[in-house]
């Protein structure tokens, strides 16, 4: 591990910036953000549909792969769209070979729960519903992505749609009752998020409903039983580092072939400083390696 670039990453992480004073702001700022995180050349992008959501395509310009990563972007449920996990997106694919679609779902407050998993599970269904085979679909997200790749996964389940391949989830928010031991353990460690910052992000995505229920804590309500391979990597300075410990805990419990990556020393979603952090290339190589595997694709060279 570098010292040196874990502190630069923890500084930039801290940079004080304006407070945005409505959502549309908190987009544009998210959106300036996530421009910094460089995004490989070697892919080509296109738009298409997937169910009622825009969708960006990723696809490696050198020979691609059998497959298909249907990606989700993070962002809180509120913020972002496909071009702001470009960079993660496209690591993705250069790594493995295998094309990408990235799903541009409902955001809160405007579209709170279900509309994101309700397109999220559309845009599954469009796949296999297209003729893609549910054994060459990952399932793979950062933040609220990942908690969307996982609960893509179980409402497939409900719906009678054959499970993917695998789900990889990068710092996914699966406890929206907060409840966490690591909000309390990481608190100020953690250099974005505390348990007073993401209640109100909660509160947008939930709109009052019950948080006890397992599409929206599946950490603590989810039964994963038949749940496809599950990659979960996650930040050792993060709040929400439980999160992941405690699905992985109960992946395992119900028999899922499940891994727990956990990187010390590095915040939440460290994956998109790639390039200027060693252990967010060498985790991105880890999840490529585990996509490989379980999408049966030859891969290629990061």
């Amino acid at each position: 591990m570098s010292t040196e670039q874990r502190a630069i990453v923890d500084a930039i992480m801290r940079e004080p910036r304006p407070a945005p004073r409505n959502v549309a702001e908190m987009r544009a700022d998210y959106a300036a953000v996530q421009a910094r995180s460089p995004v490989p050349e070697a892919i080509r992008t296109s738009e298409t549909t997937l169910g009622q959501c825009r969708a960006l395509v990723v696809e490696p310009a050198a020979r691609q792969h059998p497959g298909t990563i249907l990606y989700f972007h993070g962002g809180a449920w509120a913020l972002g769209a496909p071009e702001t996990s470009l960079a993660l997106t496209a690591h993705l694919v250069t790594r493995t070979g295998v094309g990408a679609v990235s799903a541009d779902y409902r955001l809160a407050p405007e579209h709170p729960y279900p509309a994101a998993v309700d397109d999220a599970a559309d845009a599954y269904r469009a796949l296999v519903d297209g003729g893609e085979d549910p054994a060459r679909i990952a399932l793979v997200g950062d933040s609220a992505g990942g908690a969307l790749a996982i609960t893509t996964a179980l409402r497939a389940r409900e719906q009678g749609l054959p499970a993917p391949a695998a789900v990889v989830a990068f710092s996914p928010g699966l406890d929206l009752t907060l409840s966490g031991e690591s909000m309390d353990s990481r608190h100020g460690i953690d250099p974005l998020f505390t348990r007073e910052l993401l209640a109100p992000a909660v509160g947008m995505y939930c709109a009052g409903q019950d948080v006890h229920q397992p599409l929206l804590s599946p950490a603590l309500y989810a039964d994963l039983s038949g749940f496809p391979p599950l990659l979960l990597q996650a930040g050792g300075n993060e709040v929400l580092l439980d999160d992941s410990v405690r699905m992985a805990t109960r992946a395992i419990a119900a028999g899922v072939d499940a891994i727990l990556d956990v990187t010390a020393g590095v915040p939440h979603v460290f994956q998109s400083f790639a390039g200027l952090l060693d252990e967010a290339d060498q985790a991105l190589d880890r999840a490529a390696a585990f996509l490989v595997q379980h999408l049966g694709a030859a891969g290629s060279a990061g």
